[in-house]
């Protein structure tokens, strides 16, 4: 399992993530890997579609017989797609029983081995015990934890290397295929757990990792006539990895998290959120290469200056391309959801700018929940 946990750097200042009490300093989110039926058709995808650039890729011509992975970057986010060569490879047994999804959300850290001693120490159960790889272009050392379901977390150190990804992938120097729309970096993931599991959860990320909780929402912020969840955001000690952890509540109808719970069989991470600068253009670009988004009525937009005042944005041009807004006592934010990526009905996207907001959107979620009832309605899953 060593060389199929893949990272590069999220470059944050170093001496900011070593905070008094925080004994587990992330750096960032380093990448996200995907476990996948195809990997070279799910590049494909999001090199066209999400305009990201193929910049490594490891399989059987670089000593790699089991299993191939391709990755993919834009700004700062970074995926890895990875596929099983053989049917008896654990990779294809995970996507049988969830289809595409992730596995792995590496996080970037000075010390790989202490972070994972600290995690392991506090009560993390190993996935991966410390490895250190080498190529000519030096070393970087991996460990991982395991999580919630089957999602495991990757701690990567990476300050002696310089090669384009891990030891064992091959740089690919150009992509003439991608058409970047203004990615920046992750945001904020989401995973999905059972029910009465989010506070198990919430206590892991605190005692093993040293997050604390940032926001709250209960079954009566986020519902609509016929379903409910309930989700708390937790956070590193510097701010730069934010986990929402949800999970089911008592509805009339089955939940947008049940119905993830029941086709990705288990929990596991629901959608990632990517920061754009201009909400507008990345949105326009996406839609344009065939991203598909969830559908918003009028009735949201002829309340919506009322509701969140003066933003900078025309708001028929939001209208027209479905984006939300939602303000708080710092500023305002933009977001919009994709429709799923996968023939499942489980992992999304979310496109965010932020104005000073460091919200999640609480005044939009009736309207994002009705949205995606609509969506469950359509799949006979309501």
């Amino acid at each position: 399992m060593s060389a199929t946990l893949h990272p590069h750097s999220l470059l944050h200042p170093t001496d900011t993530a070593k905070q008094a009490g925080d004994f587990m300093p992330l750096l960032g989110t380093d990448h996200v890997e995907f476990y996948v039926g195809n990997a070279k058709q799910a590049a494909h995808y999001y090199r066209t579609a999400f305009g990201m650039s193929l910049v490594a890729y490891c399989g059987p011509e670089t000593g790699h017989h089991d299993r191939a992975s391709y990755v993919v970057q834009q700004g700062k986010v970074r995926f890895v797609l990875t596929t099983a060569l053989r049917s008896t490879h654990p990779i294809a047994a995970h996507t049988h029983r969830h289809g595409d999804g992730v596995r792995a959300v590496a996080l970037l850290v000075d010390d790989a081995r202490q972070a994972w001693e600290q995690a392991t120490l506090r009560g993390a159960v190993s996935a991966l015990e410390p490895v250190t790889l080498r190529d000519e272009y030096g070393e970087t050392t991996v460990a991982s934890i395991r999580t919630y379901g089957e999602t495991v977390h990757t701690f990567v150190e990476r300050g002696n290397y310089r090669g384009a990804f891990l030891p064992g992938y091959r740089a690919i120097l150009h992509d003439p295929i991608a058409q970047p729309v203004g990615l920046l970096h992750i945001d904020h993931m989401v995973g999905n757990v059972g029910w009465h599991q989010m506070d198990e959860w919430v206590g892991f990320y605190e005692r093993v990792m040293g997050f604390r909780l940032y926001q709250h929402f209960d079954d009566k912020d986020i519902s609509t006539e016929y379903s409910a969840l309930m989700s708390k955001v937790m956070a590193n000690g510097n701010g730069y990895v934010k986990f929402p952890i949800n999970e089911p509540a008592e509805g009339r109808h089955k939940s947008q998290v049940e119905e993830f719970l029941e086709f990705y069989d288990g929990p596991g991470v629901q959608h990632i959120a990517l920061a754009t600068q201009d909400i507008l253009h990345t949105v326009r670009s996406l839609q344009r290469q065939g991203v598909e988004f969830l559908h918003v009525p009028h009735s949201y937009y002829s309340e919506l200056e009322q509701r969140v005042g003066h933003i900078d944005e025309p708001i028929c041009d939001l209208e027209e391309l479905g984006i939300l807004v939602d303000r708080d006592d710092e500023g305002y934010m933009l977001q919009i959801f994709t429709r799923p990526v996968e023939d499942r009905p489980t992992l999304f996207f979310e496109i965010i700018q932020r104005k000073g907001s460091r919200g999640f959107g609480k005044g939009n979620f009736r309207a994002l929940f009705e949205a995606i009832e609509r969506e469950q309605q359509a799949r006979g899953n309501f």
